[in-house]
This record gives structure tokens, sequence and C-alpha cells, in this order.
């Protein structure tokens, strides 16, 4: 097996400390570490601030925790900021809502090829399943009471990457940022998020479409990186007829990079 790369998994979070507790749990239990954690914190309060502190006491790994003051939904230009501090030549990406399989890191990284950014999938937790989960219990498995999108949840990874190959990856305009991973230097290379984008939606749509017109391909990446989501109310949908228009613009322009993106954020990490 080919070796793997240095590697900086960054977690988004805002102001839901006992989620993120969860989250950094399934991360101290992964088989494979990454090389560093970096937090992504789009402006959370104290509480937030202290649980990182804590935790990175006796992390097993590096934590670094990027925060900027709360001015709305700006989890585009937070994920520039943590990449523009990370330090692994692959950066895998989640969300502070999302626990991990404890092979998740190992699977991404394995999966890890020039050319190519992946995009995972995720199973869903009931809200009753959530709150055991966050009371401390076990991760319920693909069989579990309360799972949704079971095969989501299934982990084969000796299938999955016999499969990849020869199993076209669905639509890649389908990638959701809270499950993800690229090369930071393909990152870079297309600026980053577009920070153009602010409120919920379409930041990490018009990402993977830069990263396409960079030359990339996404590969299929199913039984593998194995993700449960909490239930959670859903954010605001207020930005979305706005972004839209940005991302419809972005469709039409034929632009690989974005203007306001990680290059004003790298000169001063």
């Amino acid at each position: 097996m080919k070796p793997h790369p240095t590697s900086s998994l960054i977690v988004a979070t805002y102001n839901w400390p006992e989620a993120l507790a969860a989250v950094l749990s399934s991360v101290r239990a992964q088989v494979e570490l990454p090389t560093e954690l970096v937090i992504a914190d789009d402006g959370s309060k104290e509480p937030t601030r202290r649980l990182i502190e804590d935790a990175a006491r006796d992390f097993p790994c590096p934590v670094v925790h990027v925060w900027h003051p709360d001015d709305g939904f700006k989890l585009a230009q937070i994920r520039n900021k943590a990449v523009s501090r990370a330090r692994g030549a692959y950066v895998i990406q989640i969300d502070g809502d999302m626990l991990l399989h404890p092979a998740f890191v190992r699977d991404h990284l394995d999966a890890a090829a020039p050319g190519h950014f992946m995009g995972g999938s995720r199973a869903l937790l009931s809200p009753e399943a959530s709150r055991a989960v966050l009371a401390g219990g076990p991760l319920p498995g693909p069989l579990g009471r309360g799972v949704r999108n079971r095969f989501n949840a299934l982990h084969l990874a000796p299938l999955g990457r016999a499969l990849a190959p020869i199993v076209p990856a669905r639509d890649p305009m389908r990638v959701r940022g809270g499950n993800m991973a690229f090369w930071r230097e393909d990152f870079i290379a297309v600026n980053g998020y577009d920070e153009a984008f602010v409120g919920w939606g379409r930041e990490d749509t018009d990402l993977v479409l830069r990263l396409q017109r960079h030359g990339l391909r996404r590969r299929w990446f199913k039984l593998r990186g194995v993700a449960y989501h909490l239930h959670h109310r859903e954010a605001s949908r207020d930005a979305l007829g706005r972004n839209d228009g940005i991302l419809e613009a972005a469709l039409a322009s034929g632009r690989r990079r974005c203007d306001a993106g990680i290059d004003q954020w790298l000169c001063a990490s």
C-alpha cells in the first residue's frame, strides 16, 4: 500500500460545543490519526473555545483553532482561513456535526490520488438517535435504530477499494463540504472557496465546479469514509436566492479561480 500523505482534518463549527465534543471523541478513536486537526470556528462563543482548549491539552495530534468574530454565516471564509493555516498536503474536511467511523481518516488517505478530489456521503441520525449519541451512547451502526441512508453507513473498505476504479462517481456537483477531501495545492490553485457566498448554500458546489475546470475528477467513494450526521434544526435558507445567483454567474463565466478566496489569507498564515 502506498505511503499516506501528511493530512489536515478540518472541522467546521459554530456554537454547538456538545456536538463538537462528540466529533472530537470520534477523531480520538481513529485507527489512523490525521497529522493535525484544524478547527474552523465561524465565531463561536466562550464554551466552544474552552472545549477546544481543554481537548488540545491531551489530544493525540496537534490541534489548531482558527476563529474569527461572528459576522453572520461565513463558512466559506472560515474554511479558507483554516486551509491557509493547515500544513498537511491532503485536506479532509467535515462539518462539526459529523461523527466519524474509526477508519474515516484512513479511508480518505487510502483513496487520495493525484488529479482527484473525493466527495463522501453521510448517514443521517434521527433526533432520538442523535440525543442518545450526544448523551454518550455509541454510534448505532448501519442496522441500528434511528439511522437513515443506511447504505451510507456500511463500511466495507476492501470492496469499496475494488469497486472505485470501475464504478462511475455520481454527479460531482452533488459533493458537499461536510465530507470532502482534496489536495491543498489544488485548493489553492482555484483560490479556495469564493467568499462572496455568505449564508447557507452553494459555496461547495462552486468550489467543485472550479476544481473540475482545473482538470480534477471525482472518484467513487462508497463503503468507505463513513460519517453520521447529527440531527439539528436547518440553517436559514434566506441567502439561498442570492447565492444561487452567484453560482449561475460562475457557471456562465467559465472561471477556474474566484476573486475573493484563500489568497488573501495565505500571506498572513
